[in-house]
């Protein structure tokens, strides 16, 4: 998608053209032949998936009330606290059925 963007002939005001995942499509067949990746659904659900997680993390690094969290560029990562992730998780619906036992891993 940063080769797509450089590229600028996709580029709109806020994203990108319609035509753009056609383009993707064509971009990925070529570095990756038998992948069979196809616009709809595996690259719509993968930038869905992306735009969730980034609204997440860009919520954690400027949202309002969270001063305490930062970024490590070295590790490429959000960093806090335990005492402020616990109260940040404590407020926000965990869905994901195995959430504490994937994050003790990570610790």
């Amino acid at each position: 998608m940063v080769d797509l963007h450089n590229v600028e002939t996709y580029n709109a005001d806020t994203g990108f053209k319609v035509g753009y995942l056609n383009e993707l499509e064509r971009m990925l067949e070529k570095v990756l032949p038998y992948a069979v990746l196809k616009s709809k659904p595996n690259l719509e659900s993968r930038i869905r998936t992306l735009k969730r997680d980034w609204v997440i993390v860009y919520d954690m690094l400027n949202g309002k009330d969270n001063s305490d969290f930062g970024w490590d560029e070295h590790r490429q990562m959000v960093v806090v606290e335990d005492v402020v992730w616990n109260s940040y998780i404590s407020v926000r619906i965990i869905i994901f059925l195995y959430y504490i036992v994937l994050t003790k891993s990570y610790i």
